[in-house]
């Protein structure tokens, strides 16, 4: 006998078969609930780099939209950083207008710096998410890391070229700190003692008030990585003045002082401090553990 409508068998049928297209509409919705990605790579690097990182996020959260953007690669990228972030500001801003339910930023290496001068800059932008990846967010200091890039300077003697209007046209410079010439940094950085707002400026407000727009601050870095000097700056730890014990996050005047809203963010459990260990500075963007378990679950 053929099932009719009012069937005991055909309600079932009916059933099972609703129960199927409600459950491929939840699934679909799944892989396209995920907020867009975009991901700025580092010094003297280029998009190619970073294809890793996409990939794993669009393979872990099928349908996710994910840009790298594709500009000021090698030896473009020791420009000034406000010229990237001019730069890189044209490209994320269509960007975030086409998502106005936001978007979360990944920043490499200097690539976190440039991204944190992207947030703090942008008085509307709808960044729900930043991860900073082993970026020297308290600054830089350290020898292994500049004789890639400067091997005739050393770091005691580095702050002769990076504190001066010539210095600070070189994206290192700008975020060079030195903790035995605290003061000139504060007169000649051009980029970190802003967005720190160690100095106040007539900015400064705004830079404090557009970080504070983020949901997720992620901090991440490790003892293994060898190039980020302290390594804990990727933290935001960085030197006392002795130049030889690193304090914590906590500890720096621009928490204690709240300068930007790291305090802020703080107390309000937006920041995600997470350290890796036994991963070098040019493998956490090739590194499964650490995007599966640093970086996707903070990209609802």
């Amino acid at each position: 006998m053929v099932p009719s409508a009012h069937h005991p068998c055909g309600c079932t049928m009916q059933s099972t078969f609703l129960a199927t297209i409600s459950s491929i509409v939840f699934l679909s919705s799944l892989c396209t609930s995920y907020k867009p990605v975009v991901i700025i790579h580092g010094i003297l690097d280029d998009r190619g780099s970073l294809q890793f990182m996409a990939d794993r996020i669009t393979q872990m959260h099928p349908g996710t939209n994910v840009t790298v953007i594709d500009k000021l690669h090698g030896w473009r990228s020791i420009s000034p950083l406000w010229f990237q972030v001019k730069a890189f500001t044209r490209i994320l801003t269509p960007i975030m207008k086409a998502n106005p339910e936001g978007v979360h930023l990944i920043g490499y290496s200097q690539g976190g710096l440039v991204a944190r001068g992207l947030i703090q800059s942008i008085s509307d932008h709808n960044i729900q998410t930043f991860v900073s990846l082993s970026s020297p967010q308290a600054g830089q200091f350290g020898d292994d890391f500049l004789h890639i890039y400067f091997p005739t300077y050393a770091k005691l003697t580095a702050y002769k070229l990076f504190y001066t209007e010539e210095g600070q046209l070189v994206s290192v410079g700008n975020y060079w700190r030195d903790p035995f010439h605290i003061p000139e940094y504060h007169n000649f950085s051009a980029f970190l003692a802003l967005v720190n707002n160690d100095i106040e400026t007539p900015l400064s407000d705004d830079y404090k008030d557009n970080c504070l727009r983020l949901n997720k601050l992620v901090l991440i870095g490790g003892p293994n990585d060898e190039i980020i000097q302290p390594w804990q700056s990727s933290q935001f730890g960085f030197y006392d003045e002795t130049g030889n014990t690193v304090q914590d996050m906590e500890a720096q005047d621009i928490y204690l002082h709240d300068t930007f809203g790291l305090q802020s963010l703080d107390k309000a459990k937006k920041i995600f401090k997470l350290t890796f260990p036994g991963v070098s500075h040019l493998q956490w963007h090739k590194n499964a553990t650490v995007i599966d378990e640093g970086i996707l679950p903070y990209l609802d």
